[in-house]
């Protein structure tokens, strides 16, 4: 059983960039796909992400979008060698101690042949930053940065409120729960880090007006054969399209307010569900930019409440402390 952190979590195949299809299980050619009730194509289950394919491919791979056998034997093997740490008792003595989890409570998920994440631009990489999204990336690091003038100085995801609509969706360390609940009319993705649900209707109706901005952005929803096709607008400039920016944990970096996205989900055989994403802001990135996430149909998975302001002492700590160096500085 995998052990998770309580405190803390028809777009058709001709559409996919070309080569992008190679690293995953092909589409079973006498599959067909089910039906709701009221006859909307069944995307309903829990489907966690999986962990260890990077957002971004490595340079020298170029377009090439799938491991080479030897690159892949890698990653087993470096999958055997953590099952191998995961599974000692105690920890070695030269253990770096830090804030964050032991090893064996971290999803590891499966080896998988595919390179990155990101299957456009074809190279797997993001697209350059906007001078005007450099500046503010400088001012706003993934990372706290040291400063604790106010609870502004440190990120959203830090201080446990959300983590974005992409954010939420990347595979990361630990509960990487997704689950998908149909009604007539709309269609509910929720999210186990950070307990993130999204009511998405699908009757055709007009997003809120502009004054209203919100982290999770305005969702409406419509089909395209087997796909859903969500286009999400309305967004705030406070969250990033990873989970906290351009660090370990998602590297997409803030965006601004006029993002869009335009999310497509289908399901490729009875346990696979595809998630693709195409992130759109001519503000922070210089051309829109595609990821796609292959999501494994799991019932046995079990959604834990991500109860991280119940325990999170940091802020108020980071806060006090910084005070008292400011005392302690005066002296």
């Amino acid at each position: 059983m995998t052990h998770r952190w309580l405190c803390c979590l028809a777009m058709a195949v001709a559409a996919i960039p070309a080569g992008a299809q190679d690293a995953w299980k092909p589409v079973p050619k006498t599959w067909t796909p089910p039906k709701t009730p009221w006859g909307d194509p069944d995307l309903e289950g829990t489907w966690p992400g999986n962990m260890g394919v990077p957002l971004q491919r490595a340079k020298s791979m170029g377009e090439r979008t799938a491991l080479t056998d030897e690159e892949f034997a890698q990653t087993q093997a470096q999958a055997r060698k953590n099952a191998a740490a995961d599974a000692e008792e105690f920890a070695p003595q030269d253990q770096r101690i830090g804030i964050g989890p032991p090893s064996y409570w971290t999803e590891r998920g499966k080896p998988t042949r595919q390179a990155s994440l990101i299957i456009d631009p074809p190279d797997g990489r993001l697209p350059p930053m906007t001078p005007e999204a450099q500046a503010i990336q400088a001012k706003t690091p993934a990372e706290w940065g040291g400063v604790a003038n106010s609870y502004e100085d440190v990120n959203l995801y830090y201080r446990c409120i959300t983590r974005g609509v992409v954010g939420s969706i990347i595979p990361v360390v630990y509960n990487n729960g997704n689950q998908i609940l149909q009604a007539p009319g709309y269609v509910v993705i929720r999210n186990e880090m950070i307990h993130e649900a999204r009511v998405i209707p699908l009757d055709g109706r007009a997003h809120v007006g502009p004054e209203i901005q919100m982290f999770m952005g305005d969702s409406r929803g419509h089909w395209e054969g087997n796909s859903l096709v969500v286009e999400t607008t309305n967004f705030t400039n406070k969250t990033s399209i990873g989970a906290n920016g351009v660090g370990y944990n998602g590297e997409g970096g803030r965006h601004s307010e006029g993002l869009r996205l335009t999310e497509r989900l289908w399901r490729v055989d009875p346990d696979t569900l595809n998630y693709q994403v195409t992130v759109d802001d001519p503000k922070t990135w210089t051309k829109p930019w595609t990821l796609l996430i292959p999501l494994k149909r799991d019932d046995r998975y079990q959604f834990l409440e991500y109860a991280c302001h119940e325990g999170n002492y940091a802020l108020g700590d980071i806060l006090r402390g910084a005070r008292a160096e400011e005392a302690a500085a005066t002296k």
